[in-house]
């Protein structure tokens, strides 16, 4: 008797040891950030201008807007939680052969870019950058494109404004439902201090939707793409399946390539 009572409470410490590190150290887990100094000089092929946008509680931040001739608009580009700018402006110049510029910010603590990480701020940064383009361009030459976890803040913007379209790529219904997913054993949502509600966001959307995901995602489960699609909106949302994809590899299949050139068209 003696030793189960030992071993119940040796197992709830460690379970309640296991809650506590996962709340402490969340933020490690949602974003992996690589810095750049701040004199780091970005090298692409095709022309860009750098600049910063800076917040009203004082944050930094660093972006990338790559320039075409005669451009038929914009794309905003909300990017993954892994890497900076550095990486993603490789990856985002693949839209300019569609004679669309684009735009590409790196969120706080990535990059250049500077602030403490806070829901709300992130949401807020996300929307200056929405503004910027409409500086630019009229929204009906805006295309907002989120990847992941830049998903919910591209989903965010669209929900405020009304841009000529939004694609999502990889998206998740919220951080909350995937961490249940993968941490079905711990209380996730009263440790979970950002929850990024992508799938009430959507509701609100008035511009069409695209929806690309990979059906082997093993990263965000393919389920979120299909539930997201459901989601009664004010709109209309396509999913588009990659049969073989899996979280970061769309851009290689030809289902991707087929359904982009006919989004960027017109």
């Amino acid at each position: 008797m003696k030793l189960l009572k030992k071993t119940v409470i040796v197992l709830a410490g460690c379970y309640l040891f296991i809650t506590a590190f996962m709340f402490l150290l969340q933020e490690k887990l949602i974003f992996l950030p690589t810095q750049l100094p701040q004199d780091y000089v970005y090298n692409f092929e095709r022309p860009y201008d750098e600049f910063f946008i800076e917040t009203e509680d004082g944050a930094r931040l660093n972006a990338l807007r790559f320039t075409v001739e005669n451009p038929k608009g914009i794309v905003l580009y909300y990017h993954g939680n892994a890497g900076d700018l550095s990486r993603w402006g490789e990856i985002t110049s693949f839209f300019l052969q569609f004679e669309y510029e684009v735009l590409v910010m790196d969120y706080r603590t990535y990059g250049k870019s500077t602030g403490m990480l806070n829901e709300a701020k992130l949401y807020m940064d996300a929307s200056l950058f929405y503004d910027k383009a409409m500086e630019w361009f009229p929204e009906n030459q805006i295309v907002v494109y989120g990847r992941s976890l830049g998903s919910t803040f591209a989903t965010h913007v669209a929900s405020e404004n009304n841009p000529k379209q939004l694609i999502l790529e990889s998206p998740f219904l919220s951080l909350e439902a995937v961490a249940k997913k993968r941490y079905w054993f711990l209380p996730i949502k009263p440790i979970l201090k950002y929850t990024f509600p992508t799938s009430e966001k959507i509701k609100e959307i008035k511009s069409p939707i695209t929806i690309f995901h990979g059906a082997n995602d093993r990263v965000v489960p393919y389920e979120n793409g299909e539930m997201l699609q459901k989601i009664p909106s004010k709109t209309i949302c396509k999913l588009v399946t990659v049969a073989k994809g899996s979280h970061n590899d769309l851009i290689n299949f030809s289902e991707y390539h087929e359904e982009i050139r006919l989004l960027f068209k017109d």
